[in-house]
């Protein structure tokens, strides 16, 4: 699956604070993803990203 900037999608598992939705901020050889919940900001390696991500709950603004 081809990640994209703006998409809200659902993660395997749970941020401390209990949020397992995320909004991707940016692509590339990374991913970098914003919690709904607190705010916090991650970077992943896109083959990381891939396997974390669940679904797709909103594909596009």
């Amino acid at each position: 699956m081809q990640l994209q900037e703006g998409w809200i999608v659902q993660t395997r598992k749970k941020h401390p604070c209990g949020s397992d939705r995320w909004e991707i901020v940016r692509t590339g050889a990374d991913v970098k993803f914003k919690c709904l919940g607190c705010g916090h900001v991650v970077m992943l390696s896109a083959e990381a990203a891939r396997k974390a991500v669940k679904g797709v709950e909103n594909a596009g603004r």
